[in-house]
């Protein structure tokens, strides 16, 4: 996980760094850096314009033209004591002093999807572990890259993959391979640490700084380019919103249960928490909602990140009123639509009274919605906050492709600073979801009301036309959470000879818990409209879910026709 957290942050070298605090820039007390010029953010966010689903974000809070790698620099240098990085399993505490150190003399790699990454970007370098779940790594390389175990490490020739030639293993001395600790030992000589010193005189904050492939929910993922520009100003934003830059160090200590190779994780988590001086908190190699709450309580976390799914699963944890929430205070939660219940639920339950809800999507940095900590319980369950600054919203009527109504269902598109530099390798992809024009076309069906607040109501792919009539999954899984024996519900559409699609609901039940589909479907009765009630029922243990933690509805929906026989 240190490793990873590394990749995340990158080599401040390569990412372009100075010794000193740069000009235009403020300390405040301990946390993080600021701009001088930089208005604090209010929550009187900018309204929707004419009466039309428009919106632009607030322009108070100046944007920043800086590398990450020169913010953690200043970070470093102005809290260097301040605790950064605690890595529970691993062992692992490093001062803002140290995570600096740890990445100057460590080289960084950006380790991908495997297959995407070796076939479509051309990598010359790949690291990963022997092992990771049930997945063997090595095996699975083998079998792409035959000439591996016979190879001279770091002068692999495949005639496969052609531009690989350096494979490097993390835990594990492998035929072929180099280990991670001597490429380590190898990089942190003076000649190669001068090089690295030298490259980031030459770097700019619109360089690209990682390639973030995207979850895959609704089809292949796409690697989509990040400029230092993109996820530095947006981290700052994400802070601003959940005011940590008026948190004490003691009521600033974020647990990350999510995986850093995600947007949440890796922007929202690591690069906010390195930006303002806040403790970050490993609590598992993977997903682990037990360890989440045990970091938690012998932490003293404040602050807690997750999707709908991970807050589900620690919520519902069989010892949960063992452990010790005191110090919670707020987090985020994020990645997929999370039903109103279980938004107050959080914050009844795990005492998150400034918890915000945050939208985005990895094209755009990734957030791009999101509440302030003031909103009201409902603000937050109903919605998915408002605006980010030096962003623009609008929803746009999926057939007439004007700018809807107010409160109408359209698709939502984003335009400013956040929006990705292109799908890596891909621009035919890029054109698709990026116009002319210069809006990103999210794909997601939502509304907006007069005060600027945005509702997801699902994604376009995901939306169900059952004999002509438009049903959104997310309206029917919000509904279901209020049912008193339903711990979590996906949606699907599934094929029908008569009527397109017929409605699938995929219900989990709460631990001892048993109904029937009858009586499922009479709770439906009179509560919503008699078409938007489920044809089937089906119960379920579990979803199918992305290395990330989001439920894959392609895959759902194909598991629901082959049960249904359909």
């Amino acid at each position: 996980m240190l490793r990873l957290a590394r990749l995340c942050l990158g080599s401040p070298a390569l990412l372009g760094t100075r010794a000193a605090l740069s000009p235009g820039w403020q300390k405040t007390s301990w946390q993080g850096i600021r701009p001088i010029s930089s208005t604090e953010e209010d929550c009187t966010a900018p309204l929707p314009i004419g009466g039309l689903s428009y919106i632009q974000g607030s322009t108070k809070l100046h944007l920043m033209n800086k590398t990450v790698g020169q913010c953690l620099d200043a970070t470093a240098q102005r809290v260097p004591n301040q605790e950064a990085l605690v890595v529970l399993h691993e062992n692992i505490r490093l001062t803002f002093a140290q995570l600096k150190e740890e990445v100057s003399v460590n080289p960084a790699y950006q380790a991908m999807e495997l297959e995407y990454t070796l076939k479509k970007v051309g990598c010359k370098a790949l690291v990963f572990p022997k092992q990771f779940k049930t997945q063997q790594y090595y095996n699975i390389l083998k079998q792409i890259c035959p000439e591996l175990e016979k190879a001279q490490p770091g002068a692999l020739k495949s005639q496969r993959l052609p531009d690989l030639t350096t494979v490097i293993a993390v835990d594990a001395p492998l035929p072929g391979t180099m280990l991670l600790d001597e490429v380590v030992a190898a990089g942190s000589k003076e000649q190669h640490l001068a090089r690295l010193w030298h490259t980031q005189q030459f770097l700019s904050c619109h360089d690209p700084i990682n390639i973030q492939f995207t979850s895959g929910t609704t089809g292949s993922p796409k690697g989509a380019t990040l400029s230092h520009h993109n996820i530095v100003n947006n981290s700052n934003m994400i802070g601003e919103r959940l005011r940590l830059h008026m948190k004490t160090p003691e009521s600033s200590r974020v647990v990350l249960p999510s995986p850093l190779y995600h947007c949440l994780g890796s922007v929202g988590g690591t690069i906010v928490s390195m930006m303002y001086g806040v403790t970050l908190i490993l609590s598992s190699p993977i997903f682990d909602g037990k360890k989440a709450l045990e970091a938690i309580s012998r932490e003293r976390g404040s602050f807690l990140y997750g999707t709908p799914t991970m807050f589900v699963d620690i919520l519902n944890q069989p010892d949960f009123s063992s452990y010790d929430i005191s110090a919670m205070c707020g987090g985020v939660i994020a990645g997929s639509p999370a039903p109103p219940e279980l938004i107050r639920t959080i914050v009844n339950k795990l005492n998150m009274k400034e918890l915000v809800v945050a939208y985005g999507t990895t094209e755009n940095s990734p957030v791009t919605f999101m509440n302030f900590t003031e909103d009201t319980v409902e603000q937050k369950a109903e919605s998915v906050g408002r605006v980010m600054p030096h962003t623009e919203a609008q929803i746009v009527n999926m057939e007439t492709q004007t700018v809807a109504e107010l409160n109408t269902p359209g698709e939502l598109w984003i335009r400013g600073y956040c929006i990705m530099l292109g799908y890596w390798g891909e621009p035919q992809k890029t054109e698709e979801a990026v116009g002319i024009d210069k809006w990103y076309r999210t794909g997601d069906i939502a509304k907006m009301d007069e005060q600027g607040f945005c509702k997801i109501v699902g994604r376009s792919k995901d939306m169900i036309i059952r004999g002509g009539e438009n049903i959104y999954p997310a309206e029917l899984e919000d509904f279901f959470h209020i049912h008193p024996q339903v711990q979590e519900v996906q949606v699907v559409g599934v094929k029908d000879d008569r009527m397109g699609e017929e409605i699938c609901a995929c219900i989990r039940l709460k631990k001892g818990e048993e109904t029937t589909a009858e009586e499922i479907k009479a709770f439906c009765k009179g509560k919503i409209s008699h078409f938007k009630i489920p044809r089937y029922i089906v119960f379920v243990t579990n979803y199918p879910l992305t290395v990330s933690g989001k439920i894959q509805k392609v895959k759902l929906r194909e598991q629901m026709e082959k049960h249904l026989n359909l």
